[in-house]
């Protein structure tokens, strides 16, 4: 008996972890009022990358002029794994193959790599959202939370239902060898 109970709470520790291991990122929350009007500039680089720095210094430029409009909502990709995945899941959501970084979305545009030519479509596209009501701005982070824009399903479901399939497989296993042993 004391190896059925040992069995059954082995499984249900197991039963909880896909649910863990396939958590989301963190929520993206507006500091102040002011902040909350702003547009979201999301902007996924890699540490010591020449055209990510080149982004970010263009971006602090405009600050004065063009900050009321817009704040930057920053992921470092290159050695967090986290925010790479978060990357992927975006592009995936938009349909879109990132093919390195910068990877910069303002409302419904998105720009993969920095030159200058970028430059006025995405203080165009700053102005354009920011002059939309909040409520009926593109903002995919926001979409993705609210479970709006379907992500691919792929490799992670199938793991979380595989992982399932074995847990109670091993269950049901279990529960046969105990009462054959106690027969």
């Amino acid at each position: 008996m004391k190896k059925l109970s040992y069995l059954l709470v082995m499984l249900m520790a197991l039963l909880v972890l896909p649910f863990g291991v396939f958590a989301e990122g963190e929520e993206v929350v507006a500091t102040n009022e002011e902040d909350s009007k702003k547009v979201n500039v999301y902007l996924f680089r890699g540490e010591g990358c020449p055209h990510c720095q080149e982004a970010e210094e263009w971006f602090d430029s405009i600050q004065e002029e063009y900050g009321s409009f817009f704040k930057i909502v920053d992921y470092e990709v290159w050695n967090d794994t986290d925010n790479s995945d978060l990357m992927d899941k975006v592009a995936k959501a938009r349909k879109e193959d990132v093919e390195g970084v910068p990877y910069i979305i303002i409302g419904d545009h998105s720009w993969n790599g920095f030159t200058d030519s970028y430059k006025e479509e995405m203080i165009s596209e700053i102005k354009s959202e920011f002059e939309k009501d909040i409520d009926s701005r593109y903002d995919i982070m926001k979409l993705m939370e609210n479970g709006e824009v379907e992500e691919e399903k792929g490799s992670n479901d199938f793991v979380a239902i595989l992982l399932i399939v074995l847990v109670v497989g091993g269950i049901c296993f279990g529960v046969y060898k105990t009462r054959e042993s106690v027969n």
